[in-house]
């Protein structure tokens, strides 16, 4: 085995997140389930490690620093997450909402999945905006006052939830949950392919929801392997000076 395959998904998108794009293409998890080695990926997957591999060395290796996630400061790399990622689904939402029921209500007699893709478009929909909630309201400012206390030598602000880590575990329960909604959809849907002979709106749906999962592949990787693990080693250093 190979350094390069002995490395986990997740590093490898941590230091150039156009990988992600290669992960997807062979419906690899580089989020949630990023955790593996490259080989154990491939295994799961099913496809030659040598074939991705060849791939990934063809990245470019000096990363976009408008995209090298893993050099920003985590106050900014949290106003990052809120204004693109969670804006996009505070504004994708409704759309989906409106397009599942208008598809469900005219094709869900003949093609019988729709029903159950509108309830999980529905629990997807609400689990995220009360998870986002969470994250603007408590985790995410707590994380700006670590940086804070770091920039100033100040002592870590009281907290009334013990340690980063509490919060960052339910955060990544509910990341492993909204992916395994997103999963169970893109099974229904045959990986969002509408039928051949589909309407605009029923075509225009599941591309939506193609577009709405990538967007939450990268956001959860941007919290569960840059942002989360740079609080806690970030907490644990304040506590330890």
């Amino acid at each position: 085995m190979t350094k390069l395959q002995e490395k986990t998904v997740a590093d490898l998108v941590t230091e150039n997140i156009k990988a992600a794009h290669i992960f997807k293409k062979y419906g690899i998890d580089f989020c949630c389930g990023g955790g593996i080695s490259i080989k154990r990926a491939c295994e799961r997957a099913k496809i030659d490690p040598t074939i991705l591999e060849s791939e990934l060395l063809n990245l470019e290796t000096i990363p976009d620093r408008a995209s090298d996630y893993n050099s920003w400061k985590l106050d900014f790399l949290t106003d990052h997450i809120i204004n693109l990622h969670h804006v996009y689904i505070e504004e994708s939402s409704p759309l989906l909402l409106q397009y599942s029921k208008r598809v469900n209500q005219v094709h869900g007699h003949h093609y019988i999945e729709l029903a159950e893709i509108e309830e999980l478009v529905k629990n997807v929909v609400q689990e995220l905006a009360v998870h986002m909630k969470k994250e603007e309201l408590i985790l995410f400012p707590f994380i700006k006052k670590l940086v804070q206390a770091e920039r100033e030598a100040s002592d870590i602000p009281a907290i009334h939830f013990g340690t980063v880590e509490n919060p960052i575990n339910m955060m990544e329960a509910e990341h492993e949950q909204a992916g395994d909604i997103m999963r169970k959809i893109a099974k229904l849907s045959n990986n969002y392919t509408p039928p051949e002979n589909a309407c605009n709106t029923y075509r225009a749906f599941y591309a939506k929801l193609d577009e709405f999962e990538q967007d939450l592949h990268q956001h959860v990787h941007l919290e569960n392997n840059i942002l989360f693990p740079k609080a806690l080693n970030l907490e644990k250093k304040l506590k330890n000076k």
